[in-house]
């Protein structure tokens, strides 16, 4: 099964076991985001990137542009390592790693989460690729990518045991659109997949011929 098949496998199965009430609210800020225009406004291919240097999970940090100079870069935004269809997507870049190391890139992704919690994130999932931390989405609002949750999606969230203040340590309530984009060598965009709803993500097979 691809990853397309199991974001919505998972999404099928999720959406039978929320309440009609709570499944409608979580429906109504995917079509909020989407009147928003702010897919519109992100950065696509033909565009360059903006400068970014952010801590991996240890600490330590890493330049896309140095990283850049030796290859192509794949840069996956994801909301967070609770959120399921993130996990899912980067379980299935994991297994496609080998692929993209063969033609000579590299991944790597980005998240609002601590490095804290995108250590967790590496080791449940079985990472071999950095995860960087962007604290208070600062790179992710230079791609506009940024987005505020509303205040009965947050309540939700809590619910289920997600709190963002403490993944993200801050009280912005604030994510990014889980996008994924492929730069080449002089710092331009060749791929972009940007998708209001978090429950869809760029298939691998694209993520390899997009390389």
């Amino acid at each position: 099964m691809n990853l397309t098949d199991e974001l919505k496998k998972y999404a099928d199965q999720s959406a039978a076991k929320i309440p009609a009430e709570v499944l409608a609210i979580m429906k109504n800020a995917i079509q909020e985001l989407e009147s928003s225009n702010l897919v519109n406004q992100a950065l696509k291919t033909g565009d360059k990137i903006p400068t970014i240097e952010l801590p991996n999970a240890t600490g330590k940090i890493i330049s896309i542009q140095e990283q850049i100079k030796k290859g192509k870069v794949i840069i996956a935004f994801y909301r967070g390592g609770w959120c399921p269809y993130c996990n899912l997507e980067l379980k299935a870049l994991q297994e496609i790693l080998p692929q993209i190391k063969e033609k000579g890139a590299s991944l790597i992704a980005i998240t609002p989460e601590t490095p804290d919690n995108s250590l967790n994130t590496i080791e449940k999932n079985n990472l071999e690729f950095e995860v960087l931390t962007d604290k208070d989405n600062k790179t992710a609002s230079k791609f506009n990518l940024t987005y505020k949750l509303p205040k009965e999606l947050l309540d939700i969230y809590l619910n289920f045991g997600i709190n963002l203040e403490k993944s993200n340590n801050n009280q912005l309530g604030e994510l990014p659109i889980a996008a994924t984009y492929v730069v080449d060598t002089k710092g331009t965009i060749i791929f972009d997949y940007i998708k209001e709803d978090y429950k869809l993500r760029a298939s691998t097979e694209a993520i390899i011929a997009s390389l």
